[in-house]
């Protein structure tokens, strides 16, 4: 009780903060009604953008989740590839596949082409930042003719056809991309909404785009502002100030009124990751001594309360397969005693991360440093917003963070989710792990083009990966939804790549 009571407190002290967040006529007397501007959405997102909405940064998911940028295939909702920009394919052989073009157009007005795939593709392939979903892959693209599209890999790839549907590989027109390789995808895009105004990391808005292939959304457009503090998101969605407000921390659902709060089974993942390349967990048996250390059952009901299950390893329940396919986990290290945990770290701090953006991760950060200090470690702890840390991350400044994962974010597939964060050149390897049977394992998965043997190899790696002690998974989350009950056609997507489309609206 005295946890919510000073949730419920900060709430309310945060509502001045809201103020002027959606702009002026979008509030106002209508706003406490949750009634927008001419049917416009008002919506909150956590995390705001990295790099100016890139599709080759995580803000990739915003353009997915607001129906602005598409690829050639999406995911339909038992994640199988279903037409986007593309409207058929075929495998001509194994390492080539055909694609057919629809007829669609660019929101500056260009003519969607097979010469707008290849550009986008070869300017994704040349990225400094490769997106995650092409970690160990290189896609060549050429144009046969106006609408059919030739993509070739070096090796044989079963699943491109979901690879396409990441949003990190939506098409833009070319005047989205510049020579400093950025790209810009305010107007550039195809999708039902076009973004007219990026404001930093605080607010967008976004237009109907009348011209859609697929029609003319219900909507006429989106207002967006980032709100970091998720009881300050919580709280806009009270008082009217927001239509959808995203990831309800856990500590204020039931503070909303139950036909505003939706649960969704998630494929997201809490872990302890360690970092494997440098600092005190350079050391397996300090890593043993973690994992013994950690018990995530303990954050369910205090930090999630109760919207969470006890982690069984990488992936959850929202994962139907996973259970049945689990491999045991054997050849982990030795976990070092309290003693030879105090002369091996020899007074270094453990440096633990955690990041703000989703409410309960600096919660079950002090959890875990107890749990840890309690085996013999010295902890300090740096919470900040994810986009203040991330190049920390990425450079391997820390030894732990408290790191919440979508494992089937960027493909459907989990063998991407695998590669990118796993394998010895994966380009979001926050672990660093470097492991010969670890890479091993996930080129298995990712040669097996049978389904059933697919899923199989998965379980193999996820056991590999586990051995490393790389990685500790905590909790399987359940993500809130705060939803106002005059909005329609909302899309409660566990993979969370779709939240708004062409039948969102305000009744």
């Amino acid at each position: 009780m005295r946890r919510t009571a000073r949730s419920l407190s900060v709430a309310l002290a945060l509502v001045p903060l809201l103020a002027g967040c959606f702009a002026p006529g979008e509030g106002g007397s209508d706003a406490a009604a949750g009634v927008g501007s001419n049917g416009r959405l008002r919506v909150a997102l956590a995390v705001p953008p990295v790099q100016a909405l890139s599709p080759y940064s995580n803000d990739a998911t915003v353009l997915s989740k607001l129906s602005v940028a598409e690829g050639l295939t999406a995911l339909d909702k038992d994640g199988v590839a279903v037409p986007a920009l593309a409207t058929s394919w075929i495998r001509k052989d194994a390492v080539t596949w055909s694609f057919e073009l629809r007829k669609a157009k660019f929101h500056d007005g260009s003519e969607f082409t097979a010469e707008s795939v290849v550009n986008a593709f070869d300017h994704a392939n040349a990225a400094k930042a490769k997106p995650r979903v092409l970690s160990g892959v290189t896609l060549t693209a050429k144009a046969e003719d106006a609408d059919t599209v030739t993509i070739s890999t070096k090796t044989p790839d079963a699943v491109l056809p979901l690879r396409l549907a990441s949003p990190a590989l939506g098409i833009f027109s070319a005047k989205a991309y510049a020579q400093d390789g950025t790209v810009n995808p305010v107007g550039t895009a195809t999708g039902p909404f076009k973004i007219t105004k990026l404001t930093g990391k605080t607010e967008a808005a976004l237009d109907r785009f009348d011209d859609y292939w697929g029609g003319k959304a219900k909507a006429p457009g989106i207002d967006l502002t980032w709100v970091v503090d998720g009881a300050a998101r919580a709280n806009a969605l009270r008082a009217g100030e927001a239509d959808i407000a995203e990831w309800i921390p856990t500590s204020q659902a039931k503070l909303l009124d139950q036909d505003t709060r939706h649960e969704v089974p998630s494929v997201r993942t809490d872990s302890l990751v360690l970092n494997t390349a440098s600092g005190i967990f350079a050391d397996a048996s300090l890593r043993a001594a973690a994992r013994t250390a950690v018990d995530g059952s303990t954050l369910v009901g205090s930090v999630f309360g109760g919207y969470a299950d006890p982690a069984q390893g990488l992936f959850g329940p929202a994962v139907s397969w996973a259970a049945a396919q689990r491999v045991a986990v054997t050849g982990r290290a030795t976990a070092a005693s309290a003693a030879e945990i105090k002369a091996k770290t020899a007074g270094r701090r453990l440096r633990l991360a955690a990041y703000t953006n989703r409410a309960e991760l600096p919660e079950a950060a002090t959890v875990l440093q107890q749990q840890l200090e309690k085996a013999g470690f010295t902890v300090q702890q740096d919470v900040r917003e994810y986009t203040q840390m991330e190049a920390d991350l990425l450079g391997g400044k820390y030894d732990a963070l408290v790191f919440s994962r979508v494992t089937l974010l960027d493909t459907g597939d989990a063998v991407a989710y695998l590669a990118s964060d796993f394998t010895s050149n994966g380009v979001y390897n926050l672990a660093g792990v470097k492991d010969a049977g670890v890479d091993q394992a996930i080129a298995a998965a990712a040669d097996e083009g049978d389904a059933v043997l697919r899923r199989q190899k998965i379980m193999r790696a996820e056991a590999e990966i586990l051995r490393t002690d790389a990685v500790i998974p905590l909790v399987h989350e359940k993500v809130v939804q705060g939803i106002r009950t005059n909005v329609a056609g909302v899309l409660l997507d566990p993979r969370e790549r779709s939240l708004i489309d062409v039948d969102t609206h305000l009744e």
